[in-house]
């Protein structure tokens, strides 16, 4: 499955910065998690700074980059990095939610003032098409719980050693 085309707009060196899904995505195989926003409990205590201490081992695996994803604006998750200290993952803000939304992962948070935001997955994007996706469970709109399992670093590289043991493609058994 390819992935959607939208652009993503950053904020570097001060000025405004557009990159379309298919710059970041194609020619290399990435690790991308997605978080309701920058800030919030959950994603600050836990799942940011879980990817930015698994970083290393995660591109062991033949993974490029390792993004994070939130419906925040370029701003907000710098501002979110700086203050975490994150250096190694890098900031994917999807401030207009197009990529969310066409990806079929926005949910309304609006029991909790939020409006749109992302439902918490993570992906392998292989040359811009889909190759594993861990989504928790129960995505729907103002959910009263926030699970993290599906979407964990440790999930992550559960695949990525799975698939790493796995034979070739000329190996296989059809």
């Amino acid at each position: 499955m390819n992935l959607p085309i939208v652009d993503f707009i950053f904020r570097e060196s001060g000025e405004f910065v557009t990159r379309t899904s298919k710059e970041i995505f194609s020619g290399k195989r990435v690790a991308v998690f997605a978080l309701p926003g920058a800030f919030t409990p959950t994603c600050t205590e836990q799942q940011l700074p879980d990817f930015e201490a698994a970083y290393d081992e995660i591109k062991g695996y033949g993974i490029d980059e390792v993004y994070c994803l939130s419906v925040n604006d370029a701003f907000v998750m710098n501002a979110w990095f700086d203050s975490l200290g994150i250096t190694k993952v890098k900031a994917l803000p999807d401030g207009n939610g197009a990529f969310t939304a066409a990806a079929g992962m926005a949910v309304q948070k609006t029991n909790l003032g939020f409006a749109v935001r992302s439902w918490r997955y993570a992906i392998v994007v292989n040359d811009g098409e889909l190759e594993w996706s861990g989504v928790e469970e129960g995505k729907r709109d103002n959910a009263s719980d926030d699970p993290y399992e599906a979407s964990t670093p440790q999930r992550v590289i559960q695949y990525l050693e799975a698939e790493n043991a796995m034979p070739s493609p000329l190996l296989r058994k059809p």
